[in-house]
């Protein structure tokens, strides 16, 4: 069960400029926290180092200043306790789809049976159930993505990092998308339990993404990027596709529009 509060305190992150007089900053002072349990998306325009606050978390990145902890303990580093699915296909080409899924627990040194049977758990709730044995190569774009995500959710992670993890894929196959990570965040544990929902922080740039899956939306700032806003969605789970089409629905997206889209002009300029 997730059980690990997520404190972003103070976090900066500068990059060198060849040619300036210093570095350029890229991500202004950053406080965020982040409940066991909760789904937030972090919605900006493109190079507002949202990703980069992702991959901080993640121990890929190094802050310029401040610290990530979890229940107190800095993050330096990645580890099991963060799964990250990024928006490129990341599959082991030379893997099947099964030794994908597989891979860190093997890592971990976890007996073979055990391996088999976490593995076949995610095939079959991410629906590759018969393509067990296929190359990477032979799946389409979503169902390598459904992939990358069985791979991160059978490590059993305390917080699930998904960088615009749908964002390469046509229309009808990122709501599937969407609907399934809905579906199995919503079923927490295996036994079905709220309780041992998966911690997730989600970045993307679609409006209608984050609103449909998180229940807190961060919104930031064009470059240099900061906390905006943070807005709250108070639409009931478990959620489908319907509830794009309610008045509720829409009134949330018209706020985040009205915030972001100041942001993405300012982006474009810039």
């Amino acid at each position: 069960m997730s059980r690990k509060t997520l404190q972003i305190s103070g976090v900066t992150r500068s990059f060198p400029s060849r040619g300036a007089a210093g570095p350029m900053l890229a991500l202004q002072p950053t406080d965020l926290t982040v409940a066991p349990g909760e789904f937030v998306a972090i919605l900006g325009p493109s190079g507002c180092c949202k990703s980069t606050l992702l991959r901080i978390v993640a121990g890929l990145d190094q802050p310029t200043a401040g610290q990530v902890t979890l229940d107190g303990a800095p993050v330096t580093g990645p580890g099991p306790d963060r799964g990250m699915v990024f928006q490129s296909y990341t599959l082991f080409p030379w893997l099947t789809v099964a030794q994908n899924i597989r891979f860190g627990l093997a890592e971990r040194g976890l007996p073979e049976a055990e391996q088999q049977a976490i593995a076949a758990r995610f095939i079959a709730r991410t629906g590759l159930k018969g393509f067990e044995n296929h190359w990477p190569r032979q799946l389409s774009g979503g169902m390598q993505q459904r992939c990358a995500l069985a791979r991160a959710l059978a490590n059993d992670p305390e917080i699930l990092l998904l960088d615009e993890p749908f964002g390469a894929l046509d229309h009808q196959t990122r709501e599937l998308m969407q609907e399934l990570l809905l579906e199995i965040w919503e079923d927490g544990d295996d036994s079905g339990s709220a309780e041992g929902r998966k911690t997730v922080l989600f970045v993307t740039h679609d409006i209608d993404e984050s609103i449909f899956l998180a229940n807190r939306v961060i919104v930031m700032s064009a470059r240099p990027g900061r906390i905006k806003a943070d807005v709250p969605v108070p639409l009931p789970y478990p959620r489908d596709w319907t509830m794009k089409t309610t008045p509720e629905f829409a009134a949330l997206k018209a706020l985040l529009m009205g915030e972001i889209r100041e942001e993405v002009r300012k982006a474009a300029l810039s």
